[in-house]
């Protein structure tokens, strides 16, 4: 058994180095400004090998907590990713060129409950080591192992903005899942 996981770990990283990433520590090497990271939008992937979807996410976090290096992000109840985050372990975000606007587009405006939709933009579905999904087109990829989750609470809204935000929101409120980053690869 143990040798197996050991075939696959070394899988893994050559499919990585195949694909041309390197691993990267996010603490030395992640160069963008995490204030204005996420506005640019990047991907959220969950699920594994036999179901999984992504999204286009605008909001999130990058920082420190527990003493960890984390990465939090937002998904909405009734989104078809949300149900892969609360099933799955581990998470990806994904960031693509800017010239990939097309991805974040199409990924943020269709529904993985009517079709595949890295099958429709021709994109290509690779697999961590831990069997989190991820698109081999990306120029940068942070897995996350889930430290926290939990649904935003209008009880605690303390000012407009958040009730603002929410108040014609057919999409329902946020769940907060935080994530240990476990790995992260760049090209």
């Amino acid at each position: 058994m143990a040798a197996s996981v050991m075939l696959l770990a070394a899988t893994a990283v050559h499919a990585q180095e195949e694909y041309g990433f390197r691993s990267i520590n996010l603490k030395e090497d992640f160069t963008e400004n995490a204030f204005s990271w996420f506005n640019k939008a990047e991907l959220l992937a969950a699920g594994n090998s036999q179901r999984h979807n992504a999204m286009t996410i605008g909001w999130g976090g990058i920082g420190t907590l527990w003493g960890r290096t984390a990465l939090t992000v937002y998904v909405a109840e009734k989104r078809y990713t949300k149900q892969f985050m609360d099933q799955a372990q581990y998470f990806t975000v994904m960031a693509f060129a800017s010239g990939d606007s097309k991805i974040l587009r199409y990924m943020g405006t269709q529904s993985g409950r009517d079709g595949d939709k890295a099958a429709a933009l021709g994109l290509h579905t690779a697999y961590t080591e831990n069997g989190t999904p991820y698109y081999t087109e990306a120029v940068m990829v942070i897995e996350c192992k889930t430290m926290y989750a939990a649904p935003f609470d209008p009880n605690y809204f303390k000012s407009e903005v958040p009730q603002r935000q929410y108040r014609n929101a057919t999409a329902g409120l946020h769940t907060m899942y935080i994530g240990e980053v476990v790995n992260a690869w760049s090209r």
